[in-house]
């Protein structure tokens, strides 16, 4: 053969070889997907999933992108902008009886605990939540934590009238408490407790209540998918958690190395803070009694339907009160096998 045959063969077949390539990512399908806040710790088991290519081997062009908070991620969600997203299901169950026509669910629960807590310190007093009677509670109106303050004041017969709750701004919460300025206030758990420690506070004085320690039964937060999309694109929700959990998996197998994932994303975070938020979250949040005995991602629906009473004492519903399957979607789950905590 020719050298102008050969020459010919190989730009056919560096053709043939492109089309294919192109074919294979043409074949991939998008996926736009929104966290519930910035990109800290927490964020890591979503990132690393990039970085390994887990999306991927699933067929899948994924972007992330931090929020403001589970609000916004659940409108971007709602709106079509993003086809999913992490948000707080006690949020989403709201944001759904509010807008009854659109039906967004969650698919895969993550945080089986959610990270609502008061943070009070020893040196005031605060060791149990009925050591916030005669106290100061600094409490954001807007905080989500503090949404759940009628629930835990029930479940701990703290007698709600002899709190002080002072309506403080999210950035003079941890100033105000490390100042001593109020005896506690409500938070997010893996926020609140790094952020007192960063401002000089002993540990051994700060004195975390986490809410789902005291009685709160609500679960935490859950992967989101826009309705539409998952219609149109039910593979792609199964393999998107199909990736999601070898990533959490290999994040709880090791924190230090899933970290490097959040900190190539974000210039201004310190390794050491965002490696314990990390660490907090995955010890408090997701590997859970109920993890390990159910595996990640599911809900208990009994569980469930008691979560959703709690609700109710901080949210009159205008519709009637959900069920289990009306929210969360365990159709799209990996199986049970899958999902085991190992």
């Amino acid at each position: 053969m020719s050298a102008h045959h050969i020459g010919r063969w190989a730009r056919v077949a560096l053709i043939f070889a492109a089309t294919l390539m192109t074919g294979a990512a043409a074949a991939e399908t998008p996926v736009r997907f929104t966290l519930d806040f910035k990109i800290e710790g927490p964020s890591a088991p979503f990132l690393l999933a990039i970085d390994r290519n887990y999306y991927k081997t699933e067929g899948l062009n994924v972007s992330i992108e931090p929020s403001a908070g589970s609000l916004e991620s659940i409108e971007r969600v709602a709106s079509g902008d993003f086809d999913m997203g992490f948000a707080d299901i006690n949020a989403l169950i709201k944001f759904r009886d509010a807008k009854p026509g659109i039906p967004i669910k969650a698919v895969f629960m993550v945080y089986n605990r959610p990270p609502f807590a008061v943070i009070g310190r020893k040196s005031r007093g605060v060791y149990m939540p009925q050591d916030l009677e005669g106290k100061i509670l600094g409490a954001p109106a807007a905080d989500s934590s503090f949404a759940q303050w009628p629930i835990f004041v029930q479940a701990n017969n703290i007698n709600a009238s002899k709190v002080t709750i002072e309506n403080v701004s999210f950035p003079v919460r941890e100033p105000m408490l490390a100042a001593g300025q109020v005896d506690a206030v409500t938070g997010i758990s893996f926020s609140t407790y790094v952020d007192l420690k960063d401002k000089g506070v002993p540990v051994d004085d700060i004195n975390v209540l986490l809410m789902a320690d005291y009685g709160v039964v609500l679960y935490g937060t859950a992967i989101i998918v826009n309705p539409k999309f998952a219609a149109e694109n039910p593979d792609a929700v199964k393999g998107f958690l199909r990736a999601f959990l070898k990533s959490l998996k290999d994040t709880v197998k090791q924190p230090s190395t899933a970290i490097e994932s959040v900190l190539k994303r974000n210039a201004q975070a310190k390794k050491s803070v965002e490696l314990e938020r990390l660490t907090i979250v995955l010890r408090d949040n997701i590997i859970t009694p109920e993890a390990k005995a159910n595996g990640f991602g599911g809900i208990d629906e009994d569980r469930f339907t008691r979560a959703v009473e709690q609700i109710a004492l901080t949210y009159k519903f205008k519709a009637a009160k959900p069920k289990p399957d009306d929210v969360f979607d365990s159709s799209f789950l990996p199986s049970p096998a899958e999902r085991k905590f190992k």
